[in-house]
């Protein structure tokens, strides 16, 4: 049992207080999930031809500034940077692919958490409400925020093996459930260059549909394509650079409930956690049906798309 809670902005007004509303949501979910705590965060993009990575190691007394100082010699480029608790938010021109290589050939023990222009994830053992003031959460803005409160079953607790996952530039996933079909998708996507840190499921399906994104599919079209290839139970929260995405599978055995108002649109795995949000009280609520894919993208309005299941015999 886990909670997942995701919100996205659609009045650029409310950018400022996106994690003023985000917080309580995650820290809502606390009885789901307390053995650790995680989200994504998309604000401040980087300069165009630039990247931000957050890093993570856990000695606390890490020095950042001798890495900072080597990606610098190795990419004869400025690199900014600063420590957020147990994390590192860099700042540079390089190419992601060669980012990662060159971190893992010279601290592998530093976790690459995230990559991209616009997100930022921050993850961490503990409880909800202790993660979010190690990283000033409630004072970030932003367009949009995925979150995810962890009850660990398959794997150990650890700060790799908390929520969110991301294995592409920008994409980030949050899971509820569990499948049971991981290994031998791990070991199929393996063959494609996939890179694992951790036992962890959801991390098979984060690279799933990283795969199938850089096969040129849609989000929407890759998260049909997982109704086929991802077996189990589950709650997906998708984020990428401009939306998410919710999607339940066929059986829709994790709860989950959506709301909508014309300045934004939130999920959550219980009601509770939408409550606080301005204007819920006339919001469009309604629970997530089975194998349907709930698509926000560009920060306009709603789509939700729905097609048939087509399973071989």
């Amino acid at each position: 049992m886990c909670g997942i809670v995701g919100l996205y902005l659609k009045d650029s007004a409310l950018n400022a207080r996106l994690g003023e509303l985000f917080e309580p949501m995650l820290i809502e979910m606390t009885q789901r999930g307390p053995d650790s705590s995680g989200f994504a965060v998309y604000r401040n993009p980087a300069p165009e031809g630039e990247i931000k990575a957050v890093l993570q190691h856990p000695d606390l007394a890490f020095d950042w500034a001798w890495l900072a100082a080597k990606l610098m010699d190795r990419f004869k480029v400025d690199v900014d940077f600063k420590r957020v608790h147990s994390h590192c938010l860099v700042v540079l021109a390089a190419k992601e692919v060669g980012l990662r290589a060159e971190i893992s050939a010279l601290v592998p023990e530093v976790n690459v958490v995230s990559v991209g222009r616009y997100i930022e994830i921050y993850k961490e053992v503990g409880l909800p409400e202790e993660v979010a003031a190690f990283f000033d959460l409630k004072a970030m803005g932003g367009t949009h925020a995925i979150g995810h409160t962890r009850m660990a079953t398959e794997s150990a607790v650890t700060t790799a093996g908390s929520h969110p996952f991301s294995t592409g530039s920008d994409l980030c996933l949050v899971h509820n459930g569990s499948l049971s079909n991981h290994n031998r998708l791990r070991r199929n996507l393996e063959r494609y260059g996939a890179v694992f840190r951790t036992e962890n499921d959801t991390e098979v399906a984060a690279n799933y549909f990283d795969w199938k994104l850089q096969q040129g599919l849609s989000l929407e079209d890759a998260l049909y394509a997982g109704i086929e290839d991802l077996d189990g139970f589950y709650t997906f929260c998708i984020g990428r650079s401009d939306g998410f995405a919710v999607l339940r599978d066929p059986i829709a055995c994790k709860p989950a409930v959506m709301a909508e108002t014309e300045q934004w649109v939130a999920m959550a795995s219980e009601y509770r956690a939408l409550a606080h949000l301005p204007g819920v009280e006339s919001a469009r609520l309604w629970e997530p049906e089975p194998a349907t894919v709930y698509v926000w993208e560009g920060h306009k309005a709603a789509g939700t798309y729905r097609r048939p299941l087509q399973r071989a015999s």
